[in-house]
């Protein structure tokens, strides 16, 4: 073999000429979500990489499962294998892991550093992915909506959104954030148009949540874990694609109208979570939501920082009206079950469910007393909540227990603030009674002058 000589400060020293790459080994933090998408979109086929692991958070039930050969492809014949994240030290050191690459998101600027100087301090280097590396290109016109927050109000926007384009007589086609939490297998691409599909895909609380909104208001959702497949499947039927982002996520597919909802009752969030703060940045539009249950001081907040961050960005602001199906008289003592993720890792002590009970005249009870398994570890994982119950149902498990400690919490209906009828999935010995909320804009441009506007560009 030749040595070459190789001038460096001006001092020569010998070097091989490089016969191959130094492969790097990786570990991906993640939550079953924008960690198994940037696998399948930067990493799967990349040979100057060998992902050695995965590691689950904030999801129970995730860990201990293995990333199947099916989606990772020929470079892993066995799959990849996704272990707790209190392991991640103990895997750098056992795996020498060259790199680790953050995946997940709704969580603090700090949390995430703490998590970069464990892996800085086991010797490895940190990686987040951005949009270049991990944005699909549609060839339909896409509006993704996402939020700073989960639990801003990307649900409501994302209906009214379907709705303006039905009445423009575009088909939109929504395709929602993962939630993988079953068999992977079954799950690569999912398609949603009916509750007996919700069914037959065995979907937790928390995917219907996010579903039978949008299907009982005549739209197909599209999810699963590979968006390239899905985004294909998803532009057969649609003239326009609506990515519906979750857990204040950036979009997977590359945007041509990017549309962020701001929450000023967690006012100051927008600038200190990530990658909510990445969102604000990127936006073309972002609505200020809430602002009929927030303060006025903390609105102008939140706006104040938007024109700080994003000048160019077209501000608006909503209200989200909360609606009871079924009238009270006041006085009753009520149960308020709100959205699981908005209320445990999104932050927020209460919910539709609660603001409905105050507008009615309603004493809430606190359900904390009653709790049993693992909803009573979210109490103790969450001390933030108030008197309110979150809807945590991540397998039938955790659904029983959540209808056990409904039925144990002594009160004279309950209140449902979830996207969905819990009635179809828990059954109660008192009465349900549902709190509605839609998207009001104030002020003009209103969302339809803005999406009409983006459409013909």
């Amino acid at each position: 073999m030749s040595i070459s000589r190789i001038k460096a400060s001006g001092v020569f020293i010998d070097s091989a000429p490089i016969t191959h790459v130094m492969v790097r080994k990786v570990i991906i933090m993640g939550a079953a979500g924008r960690d198994f998408h940037n696998f399948n979109t930067y990493f799967r086929e990349n040979p100057n990489y060998e992902v050695v692991c995965f590691t689950a958070a904030q999801i129970p039930n995730i860990s201990g499962r293995n990333y199947p050969p099916e989606l990772s492809g020929p470079r892993y014949p066995k799959g990849i294998p996704i272990y707790q994240e209190e392991k991640l030290s103990e895997l750098i050191k056992a795996r020498t892991i060259d790199d680790v690459v953050f995946a997940y998101s709704d969580v603090s600027h700090e949390y995430v550093m703490h998590r970069a100087s464990t892996a800085l301090a086991n010797g490895a280097s940190f990686r987040l992915l951005g949009p270049a590396d991990t944005m699909l290109k549609s060839t339909k016109p896409v509006i993704s909506v996402c939020a700073v927050r989960t639990g801003s109000g990307k649900s409501q926007t994302t209906r009214k959104i379907a709705t303006i384009l039905k009445d423009m007589g575009k088909r939109a086609v929504i395709l929602r954030h993962p939630m993988p939490y079953g068999d992977l297998r079954k799950e690569i691409v999912q398609r949603f148009a009916s509750v007996s599909d919700m069914e037959k895909n065995e979907c937790t609380i928390e995917e219907e949540e996010e579903y039978e909104h949008h299907i009982k208001n005549g739209v197909i959702v599209y999810a699963g874990v590979d968006y390239e497949k899905i985004l294909r499947a998803a532009e057969k039927e649609a003239d326009v694609i609506i990515w519906d982002g979750g857990n204040n996520d950036f979009s997977f597919i590359k945007p041509d109208l990017s549309i962020v909802v701001a929450d000023p009752r967690r006012a100051g969030h927008e600038l200190t979570f990530h990658p909510g703060e990445t969102n604000l940045r990127m936006a073309d539009v972002v609505i200020i939501n809430k602002v009929d249950s927030a303060d006025a001081h903390e609105v102008e907040r939140v706006r104040d920082n938007i024109q700080a961050t994003n000048p160019r960005a077209i501000i608006m602001e909503a209200a989200s009206p909360v609606a009871l199906d079924k009238k009270l008289h006041g006085g009753e003592k009520v149960l308020a079950v709100e959205d699981g993720p908005t209320i445990t890792h999104g932050g927020l002590a209460d919910g539709a469910a609660a603001v409905a009970a105050k507008n009615a005249g309603c004493e809430l009870v606190d359900p904390k007393p009653y709790a049993v398994g693992s909803i009573k570890k979210a109490f103790e994982e969450f001390p933030h909540i108030r008197n309110v119950l979150p809807a945590l149902g991540y397998g039938n498990k955790q659904i029983a227990e959540l209808e056990q400690t409904i039925n144990k919490v002594p009160c004279d209906a309950v209140i449902v603030g979830t996207p969905i009828d819990l009635r179809r999935i828990i059954k109660t010995n008192k009465p349900m009674i549902r709190a509605f909320y839609d998207l009001k804009e104030i002020g003009k441009p209103d969302l339809s002058d803005i999406v009409k506007k983006a459409l013909k560009r």
